[in-house]
């Protein structure tokens, strides 16, 4: 059975609300740049406490954009690049929407 565009922007829902906030978009920028770490790792140089990121981290976590691995007594984190593909699906197909409608626009006003 095909998922249906609303069915999709709801399962997308969560990786935005996650990712709609700046230190949680820092978090994911940072291991999509330069891989897994551990929270020690991420909190270094940052005014961020452990204890915050370890919350900003486990709320990643729960939309699936984000994994950890035990290490010893460490947990290293990683991001999920599937997570990541589905929202900038989501993105693109609301772009070609947007871009469908300036054209309807486009068409109705030269008419």
């Amino acid at each position: 059975m095909p998922v249906t565009r609303n069915a999709r922007l709801q399962d997308a829902t969560p990786i935005f609300a996650a990712l709609g906030d700046a230190t949680r978009l820092a978090i994911v920028a940072r291991l999509a740049a330069s891989g897994p770490h551990s929270i020690s790792r991420l909190a270094s140089g940052s005014s961020i406490s452990r204890q915050a990121i370890t919350k900003h981290l486990q709320v990643l976590a729960d939309a699936g954009l984000v994994r950890d691995a035990r290490n010893g007594r460490e947990r290293i984190w990683a991001c999920e690049p599937g997570k990541l593909d589905e929202a900038g699906a989501c993105l693109a197909e609301i772009s070609r929407q947007w871009d469908q409608a300036l054209a309807r626009l486009k068409k109705r006003v030269e008419t």
